[in-house]
């Protein structure tokens, strides 16, 4: 009898507990950031998540998924309405992210690796235009408050977002940029 308890508590301590939490859609945040290539400058803007779940394994978070509505992109920085309309026209359209075949991205993340408490590399798979590449970025977790920041750039050309101006100094870089604040339940 003693044997058999005393192997159910060894069996017990090896049991993962994992659940499921979901992300405050209204008070997390995406922002993207586009830059020129020759001279300093750019543009940004939010787009909305409409899914996000992220999964706690013994009180860390091991992982998680997103959805990304493509056609809630808009740029914050330029304040004429018909430019800002243009512009974000445009990253609509198929010279960008062709938002008419391609409502949808997905950002899965696949494995966290700790540095401390509050600190961790993230490997995750970004799918847009229904290309998936495996990307690596740097987070901070924040469990107190239920919240976890990153910053991190992508080769847009990787994912089929190749638009090229025929203009040098109108050239945009190959990089985006995102800095993303989700905030859990």
């Amino acid at each position: 009898m003693i044997n058999t308890l005393i192997g159910m508590v060894v069996v017990g301590a090896g049991i993962k507990a994992q659940e499921t939490l979901s992300v405050n859609l209204e008070k997390s945040s995406l922002k993207w950031m586009g830059e020129y290539t020759f001279y300093f400058g750019g543009h940004e803007g939010f787009i909305s998540l409409t899914e996000g779940q992220l999964i706690k394994t013994n009180d860390q978070i091991t992982g998680g998924h997103f959805i990304i509505d493509m056609n809630s992109i808009s740029n914050t920085d330029i304040k004429i309405e018909d430019a800002n309309k243009s512009l974000v026209d445009h990253l609509k359209s198929e010279d960008f992210f062709n938002v008419k075949e391609y409502p949808v991205a997905r950002l899965v993340i696949t494995q966290i690796n700790y540095n401390d408490q509050t600190h961790a590399e993230i490997d995750a798979v970004l799918t847009i235009k229904n290309i998936s590449k495996s990307i690596r970025f740097r987070a901070e977790f924040d469990p107190g408050k239920k919240e976890v920041n990153t910053k991190f750039k992508i080769d847009r050309n990787d994912w089929g977002v190749n638009y090229n101006h025929l203009l040098k100094d109108e050239a945009i870089s190959d990089a985006i940029g995102f800095h993303i604040n989700l905030i859990y339940k």
